[in-house]
């Protein structure tokens, strides 16, 4: 029987683990721990880091993972880097669950740039307004930019204030749909977006709005990592399992 680790905090990571409840496989979901309430699971769950990839790699032989299942953000690039090379020390196959990168299309305004400090830097030059689409882990990286006006969206209101002195703060859920989006941007005169390729259709409400009303985007392109499996449907995981775990391949836990 297999012994899953699925590392999560997507909405992808939890329909997999209601895919693995219903058939019955053991699992457990972990969660970095930047969300402060989250979603109720049907398996067990484990909140917090491993340290590093020895701790990864302590909690894989401990617990006689067999299988680990990285479906983190896929801007999550410390964890799974550090989920391949546990993976690989222990001896347990590794497979992703992921989103397609989003490609722009006709009557999308993106520009391009590789990493956080890169969109701090974009954005020198006279005021705008800007959705910050980043979530709350790198918004005040953006304080070096004072002279905009930010309009951000958080899951979970924050302990402390961002450190942007000219921002409007919104936290919601979701879901987002585009209608709503194309009124938020509205309302707040947005000329330009400012996002990670997540990937996915959850968080595309954005891109399409911006496409609709000519906003600009910027685009922050998604980490390079090592070459890994990966998959885009939870149903591909539990396709892998059945495979992996017909073949009858001897373990390293």
């Amino acid at each position: 029987m297999p012994n899953i680790l699925l590392l999560g905090g997507t909405t992808e990571a939890s329909a997999l683990a209601r895919l693995l409840a219903n058939a019955g496989v053991p699992a457990t979901l972990s969660y970095a721990g930047r969300t402060d309430n989250p979603r109720p699971q049907p398996v067990p769950v484990r909140i917090g880091g491993f340290g590093g990839v020895t701790g990864l790699a302590t909690y894989l032989r401990d617990r006689a993972i067999t299988h680990l299942i990285d479906a983190t953000h896929p801007f999550a690039a410390t964890m799974s880097a550090h989920a391949i090379a546990a993976a690989r020390e222990v001896g347990v196959p590794l497979v992703a669950l992921s989103r397609p990168a989003w490609q722009p299309i006709a009557g999308d305004r993106w520009s391009r740039v590789p990493d956080i400090d890169s969109a701090v830097s974009a954005l020198a030059g006279p005021a705008r307004r800007v959705m910050l689409a980043l979530g709350r882990m790198h918004v005040d990286a953006f304080a070096a930019q004072p002279q905009h006006h930010y309009l951000l969206r958080f899951v979970d209101a924050p302990d402390q204030p961002p450190a942007l002195p000219r921002h409007t703060l919104i936290v919601d859920h979701g879901p987002f749909t585009s209608e709503g989006d194309r009124a938020l941007m509205q309302a707040h005169a947005i000329d330009l977006v400012v996002c990670k390729n997540a990937g996915g259709i959850g968080a595309e409400a954005k891109l399409i709005a911006a496409r609709e009303l000519g906003v600009p985007v910027l685009m922050i392109d998604r980490p390079a990592l090592p070459d890994r499996m990966e998959v885009y449907r939870p149903e591909d995981v539990l396709a892998w399992l059945d495979h992996d775990t017909a073949s009858g391949t001897k373990r390293g836990v």
